[in-house]
C-alpha cells in the first residue's frame, strides 16, 4: 500500500510539473519583440504578447505599482553612467527590453538623441501613441508608455524561458526516478513471489 501511494504521489507530481511547463510555454510563446534597422537592440509591442500576460502584468491596476518601482530603480539612470559618447555608440548598444522601451522614446517617433534618457525634437510625433507620452522628466521618461509595458513583458518572458529549462530538467529527472522506482518495485515483487514459490508457499 505504501509503495502504491508513493507511486501515485510521484505520478501526480510529474503531472503537475507537466501542466506547469505546458502553461509556461503557452503563455510565453508569443514574442512581442521586433528588429529595428541600424540598432543593436530590439523594440517591443504590447500586443505581441499573450493576453494572459498583458492582463495580469501590464493591466492598469498592476502597472501603477510597477511604474513607481521602475522609477525608483537604476534601470534607466545607469545608461547615463555607461558613457555613450555618440549617438552611434548608443544605437549599437545591446539594451535590455526594459531599457529599450522604458528609458527612451520609440524609434519611429524620430526624436533626436542628446543622451540615453534625454531626447528632443521628434520628427514623427504621430508615428506611435507613445510619442506624446515620452517625457524628459527623469522620473517619468516612458514609464507611462505601452512600449514600457511591452519591455517589462519582454524581460519577464526571457526569465520565464530560463525557468522553463529548469522545469524541463526537473520533469526529466522525476520521470527517470519514477521509472527506475517502478522497475525496482516490480522486480522486488517478482523476486518475492518467486522465492515464495520455491519455498512452497505458492501452490
Amino acid at each position: 500500500m505504501f509503495s502504491d501511494g508513493l507511486s501515485l504521489s510521484s505520478a501526480i507530481l510529474i503531472a503537475l510539473f507537466l501542466v506547469l511547463l505546458v502553461f509556461a510555454f503557452i503563455v510565453t510563446r508569443p514574442d512581442g519583440s521586433y528588429d529595428v534597422p541600424g540598432r543593436g537592440y530590439k523594440e517591443y509591442r504590447l500586443d505581441g504578447y499573450s493576453s494572459w500576460l498583458r492582463n495580469r502584468i501590464a493591466g492598469s491596476k498592476s502597472w501603477n505599482k510597477i511604474r513607481a518601482c521602475l522609477a525608483d530603480t537604476d534601470v534607466c539612470p545607469k545608461l547615463n553612467q555607461q558613457q555613450y559618447m555618440t549617438v552611434d555608440q548608443f544605437f549599437a548598444a545591446h539594451l535590455s527590453p526594459l531599457q529599450a522601451r522604458c528609458c527612451k522614446p520609440p524609434t519611429i517617433c524620430g526624436y533626436t538623441f542628446v543622451n540615453p534618457t534625454l531626447w528632443t525634437n521628434p520628427t514623427n510625433p504621430i508615428g506611435d501613441p507613445d510619442c506624446n507620452l515620452w517625457s524628459n522628466d527623469q522620473t517619468q521618461l516612458c514609464y507611462n508608455c505601452n512600449s514600457c509595458r511591452a519591455g517589462l513583458l519582454g524581460n519577464l518572458r526571457s526569465e520565464w524561458r530560463k525557468a522553463n529549462i529548469i522545469l524541463i530538467v526537473a520533469v526529466v529527472v522525476l520521470i527517470c526516478v519514477y521509472v527506475i522506482g517502478c522497475s525496482a518495485l516490480k522486480n522486488a515483487e517478482t523476486e518475492d513471489l518467486f522465492r515464495r514459490y520455491k519455498q512452497g508457499w505458492v501452490r
